[in-house]
């Protein structure tokens, strides 16, 4: 384990597995038959300028840098952790920026840092049950940003048939090459600014509802075996 520790904190070693990642992301998609589901939807906000909110499961993180137009600027937050770095690195091989934080360890800057790049017109990327869980339930963060940047949050997903579903606390989907895969997008959701605490909580749950659905109708089209978010009222853990 200590070795494996000082491989990783290796910065030319990240880099080269960041590296590595982004190919591997690469090689699936371009050997894959991949379709757009309600591609439309992002489309129309791209064609007029609106930034919005991207956001989508921890889980289904590995092909989400294909469901986005690569003229568009996109700030993704990630954890500050050493994984969440290496994520970072990662998908900065598609020209996604990262911003740092989370809701445990830099969450007042990694807000800062959201609201003025909405402001800005750029678009922001959130996965609103990582860094840590419970898998698929959504924290109320993600709300909040968009009440106080006044735009509409957009989910998004995507599923293969030819996948590795992980142990982890998420179920992260690691999916094969040469398989059939399907992006789906889900039709945006507004936050009124005034919203009090009844709204902010019935935005949280629209959220998470239909993140739920379009995940489960990914799988169903692939025909794919659904993967079940947490419990109501666990409290998962990265390992």
């Amino acid at each position: 384990m200590q070795g494996h520790k000082r491989i990783l904190g290796s910065d030319a070693v990240r880099r080269m597995l960041c590296w590595l990642g982004a190919q591997y992301i690469r090689f699936v998609h371009a050997t894959g038959r991949w379709s757009v589901v309600r591609g439309d939807v992002p489309q129309a906000l791209w064609e007029r300028g609106e930034p919005f909110i991207l956001c989508f499961w921890h889980g289904r993180l590995l092909m989400m840098p294909y469901c986005w137009n690569r003229r568009v600027a996109i700030h993704m937050l990630i954890s500050q952790h050493r994984d969440g770095q290496i994520i970072a690195r990662t998908v900065g091989h598609f020209g996604i920026h990262a911003i740092a934080g989370s809701s445990k360890r830099g969450g007042a800057g990694a807000l800062r840092a959201m609201l003025k790049a909405l402001q800005a017109g750029e678009c922001v990327g959130i996965t609103p049950d990582g860094p840590r869980g419970p898998r698929m339930r959504a924290s109320d963060g993600i709300v909040s940003v968009a009440r106080l940047a006044g735009v509409p949050v957009v989910p998004a997903t995507f599923a293969v048939d030819r996948r590795k579903v992980l142990g982890s606390w998420d179920r992260f989907v690691v999916a094969w090459p040469f398989a059939r895969g399907v992006l789906v997008w889900g039709e945006p959701i507004t936050v009124e600014r005034d919203a009090d605490d009844a709204a902010i909580e019935a935005a949280r749950a629209r959220v998470e509802t239909a993140l739920n659905a379009i995940t489960a109708e990914a799988d169903g089209l692939v025909g794919a075996s659904p993967i079940e978010p947490a419990p109501t009222g666990t409290e998962e853990a990265a390992p």
